[in-house]
């Protein structure tokens, strides 16, 4: 029926009621109940894949926790001498008696024996095949050591023998026979060189992965030379006219630090097929959490526990230390074992790389042609 409807104008203006029929509103309104049961933008749950690719990825930032943790924590929280090769000057049983007591207040720990003289401690200190060396005198005492070789070594020697030589009643001497140079007085920039080489080669591994795919085998690997080139220099540079750490022989440390990058650029790329985001994990704990702590550059193999101490007698990282102490400190110590050493690793990282290189290609192929007979069967299907 007509609805009134009144203005101020007194005029009267008739709606007519209109048919009934479909709604002429153009979106209609969900009911409040669905409204209401929808969650709020940003407040729901994350889907299951999300926390799937979650937990795979923050797997490598707690793998790296944990694994610098126990590498670090585990080497050096506690250093103490294990088997620590140690001289007595002397002759006679005096002596002898004197380093059995020692070697038996420590067993296990401490490796004494007597030395003639003053000249053959001096030698042997040299030769790097004793840490210190005790002369008990009359009317004072000496300790020969070779802070060159390791500083930290040379603090434990001390800290063993000046109590010794307290309860002596005799005046301790130190005699340094194979010193650092004055840019080095930890003796510890040969082992910080090794940290900044041994970083930009798996970083430059990571870095040519990325491309790798575009270029044949051989020139991977001279790309992997030519950069280890590059980073082998940089180093050299800035431990040299940089910083004074190494005053000679500059060259033959680049050529050994060239060798040493270049082993851990082939070790990279050859792994990357296989380990793809985690190859960059897989390098740290192989030439970072493993290398850094059994290579003797902070506590040497004496001062370290069992396993990281046998890591470093074939790790590539203790031996280009060694082999580096000899050439700027040891001048004329043989380092040919070291050198053995590291060309066994190159050798693995070429093996490496071709093997890697052959099974990427194999899978590749058998990926095509598994995408050719699903073609096949579906045409044959149609």
């Amino acid at each position: 029926m007509p609805v009134p409807y009144s203005s101020a104008s007194s005029t009267e203006i008739v709606l007519t009621e209109l048919p009934s029929g479909p709604s002429l509103d153009p979106a209609p309104t969900a009911p409040a109940a669905d409204r209401t049961a929808r969650p709020a933008p940003g407040r729901s749950l994350p889907p299951a894949a999300f926390w799937r690719d979650l937990g795979l990825h923050i797997l490598i930032p707690f793998f790296l926790a944990a694994g610098m943790g126990l590498a670090y924590l585990g080497a050096f929280h506690q250093p103490e001498p294990n088997h620590m090769a140690l001289g007595v000057v002397g002759s006679g049983t005096s002596a002898q008696v004197f380093a059995q007591q020692l070697n038996d207040a420590e067993p296990g720990r401490l490796d004494v024996r007597v030395v003639e003289d003053p000249e053959t401690a001096r030698h042997l200190l040299t030769d790097r095949e004793l840490s210190a060396a005790y002369e008990p005198g009359s009317e004072d005492a000496t300790l020969y050591l070779a802070s060159a070789a390791s500083a930290t070594t040379a603090e434990v020697a001390k800290k063993i023998f000046q109590p010794i030589a307290f309860d002596q009643h005799l005046p301790l001497e130190i005699v340094d026979v194979v010193p650092t140079n004055e840019h080095d007085p930890t003796s510890q920039g040969l082992f910080f060189l090794l940290v900044g080489l041994s970083v930009g080669a798996y970083s430059s591994a990571v870095a040519i992965s990325a491309v790798a795919s575009r270029i044949s085998i051989l020139w991977r690997a001279a790309v992997a030379a030519g950069s280890s080139v590059v980073i082998a220099g940089i180093g050299v540079v800035i431990a040299g006219p940089v910083y004074g750490v190494l005053e000679h022989s500059q060259w033959s440390i680049w050529l050994l630090s060239w060798f040493y990058v270049t082993t851990i650029t082939l070790l990279g790329i050859a792994l990357h097929p296989v380990l793809r985001k985690w190859t960059t994990p897989t390098l740290t704990l192989l030439f970072v959490m493993l290398n850094f702590t059994s290579c003797g550059g902070i506590f040497t193999a004496e001062t370290l526990p069992p396993f990281f101490a046998a890591l470093g007698t074939f790790w590539n990282g203790a031996a280009w230390l060694h082999a580096a102490q000899s050439i700027v400190y040891f001048p004329g110590q043989s380092f040919g074992i070291d050198v053995l050493k590291l060309g066994l690793w190159l050798a693995g990282g070429a093996v490496l790389l071709v093997l890697t290189h052959r099974w990427s290609v194999r899978r590749t192929r058998l990926s095509d042609e598994g995408i050719r007979v699903r073609e096949d069967e579906e045409g044959i299907a149609a």
